[in-house]
């Protein structure tokens, strides 16, 4: 007797472990959205290539990227994040609605002399892995020019007019 109890006790347990088991995970995970089902936010972006080009020291900070939402739902961009302190962007928090465009501003902080590389990662609904922008260009040494003295009245001169 006490043998089949203990089977029992076994098959009982091995029953409830199994049915804690099975839970169905497609009703866990949410959806993945792909860039080729042609659905969704798609943010279609004018250039991924900031190129600042040589500029001199303390130069406009200022560059703008465009972009267009191509796709069927609003795009919402949700973080830009500069690769450094010296790398600012800043992007619209309402969502682009389809066929819609925006820009993000970037400054670069052009009192950093020599050339530089940076990034900008833009998180978006789109799903899939952010969207990264180069920031390139070079920064020159603004040449000082040297005060000349205004010229002081020659000790030679007569004064006064003698």
């Amino acid at each position: 007797m006490k043998k089949i109890l203990f089977s029992l006790s076994i098959l009982l347990g091995m029953w409830t472990l199994s049915i804690a088991q099975e839970s169905p995970i497609k009703d866990v995970a949410p959806p993945v959205q792909t860039e080729s089902d042609g659905s969704g936010p798609i943010m279609q972006l004018d250039t991924t290539v900031v190129d600042y080009g040589t500029i001199k020291e303390n130069a406009d900070p200022l560059r703008l990227v465009k972009f267009t939402n191509t796709g069927d739902e609003p795009l919402v961009i949700t973080n830009a994040r500069g690769s450094c302190g010296c790398t600012v962007p800043t992007w619209p928090k309402e969502p682009i609605m389809p066929g819609e465009s925006s820009q993000i501003e970037i400054r670069y902080a052009t009192n950093r002399i020599g050339p530089f590389t940076k990034k900008v990662t833009l998180t978006t609904n789109e799903g899939g892995d952010p969207r990264v922008l180069t920031v390139t260009g070079k920064v020159l040494k603004e040449e000082k020019q040297e005060s000349v003295p205004a010229s002081e009245p020659s000790m030679l001169a007569p004064k006064g007019g003698q």
